[in-house]
């Protein structure tokens, strides 16, 4: 499959089953709220390192949380009952991609470049993009990122300075998502850190459809943002 160019001016995606085996779909266009938020809508995401050009992925298996399928393992549960961090929410979204940023940099490269980081800031200002924050002693020591639209969360990166600090606001994340009777939590591609809290590999197909069930009637109201 050919890889599709955009330009800033034309906001529509290819469809994503048009997408190569691993998963581009396409490059270029720009990182605006807008075409971003097109994006998720679509079940597209930007993924790329700051010697490339915008990359737009959309990858068969798609790796996915059902809330109610989260796993919580014994010295997990001991971490929550003891409330050993304060946990917040979107008290500090622009240190919690920073550290996500700087953690992924230090191990193997990150694609939180300073063009995402100024467009998922946008996003949370304009109340799409929300961060959970894990702080222990007046300090950030873990916590996460990512969308929600209607009944979807997109997470997108997390980071931790203290054992289990980023899994307490995961199950934080999950348990609030329980309560509004939220269908998943898109975690994009597979980890073994997220496969042992509950995560499961799921089809493009099976993904795009709970995709356009989460998110009913939002995705129709953004084509004409």
């Amino acid at each position: 499959m050919p890889v599709f160019l955009l330009t800033e001016d034309v906001r529509l995606f290819p469809r994503p089953q048009l997408a190569e085996p691993e998963g581009v779909l396409a490059l270029g266009g720009d990182l605006s709220v807008e075409r971003l938020l097109q994006a998720y809508l679509q079940g597209i995401f930007p993924w790329y390192q700051e010697d490339q050009p915008i990359l737009w992925w959309s990858p068969d298996p798609r790796l996915v949380l059902f809330p109610h399928k989260v796993k919580i393992s014994r010295s997990l549960r001991k971490t929550l009952k003891k409330k050993k961090f304060d946990i917040r929410v979107n008290t500090a979204f622009p240190l919690v991609i920073d550290a996500c940023g700087s953690l992924r940099e230090q191990k193997s490269g990150t694609w939180i470049t300073p063009a995402m980081k100024q467009a998922y800031i946008e996003l949370h200002e304009r109340g799409y993009a929300h961060s959970i924050e894990s702080w222990y002693e007046g300090e950030l020591v873990g916590g996460l990122y990512g969308i929600a639209l209607g009944k979807c969360f997109f997470g997108e990166s997390m980071f931790t300075t203290q054992t289990d600090a980023s899994k307490v606001a995961f199950i934080t994340l999950v348990q609030k998502m329980q309560a509004q009777d939220a269908l998943l939590i898109d975690c994009q591609v597979k980890t073994a850190h997220l496969m042992s809290l509950g995560a499961e590999e799921i089809s493009r197909e099976r993904y795009l459809a709970l995709l356009q069930q989460g998110t009913s009637g939002i995705a129709e109201k953004m084509m004409n943002i």
